[in-house]
């Protein structure tokens, strides 16, 4: 079984930045990652895509992050992060990350429990 874990939320004022990271663990060889990404879920929101980085290149931001966040990986520690500057209270949500791993005969999508950020004042 794979597991991923967040962390690195919390509260932070509007303008400020924040780092969180997300590290997948499994029993055994974890398999061939595809992509690994960030999504967001606001109270009363459907959960949307942050940014994604799949494993041949090809980062995808959503626009309304572009140029404020920054997702990175390590493939060895098989963890993702999210560096989110000039955060906006608009960007308060329950942030997963998702890894699709081919693992043992098919493409499967693991997520995190989510780790909490909130921007306010």
């Amino acid at each position: 079984q794979v597991q991923l874990l967040e962390s690195g939320g919390g509260l932070v004022q509007p303008g400020g930045s924040l780092s969180i990271s997300c590290i997948a663990t499994a029993s055994g060889t974890i398999g061939t990652i595809r992509h690994m990404g960030w999504y967001r879920q606001a109270p009363g929101k459907q959960r949307e895509l942050v940014a994604l980085i799949p494993s041949d290149g090809g980062i995808i931001y959503a626009d309304s992050v572009k140029g404020r966040f920054t997702i990175s990986r390590d493939i060895a520690k098989n963890a993702v992060y999210l560096q989110m500057n000039s955060l906006k209270p608009e960007d308060t949500a329950l942030y997963h990350c998702n890894f699709l791993i081919w693992r043992p005969t098919a493409w499967n999508s693991y997520w995190g429990q989510g780790t909490q950020v909130t921007v306010s004042s």
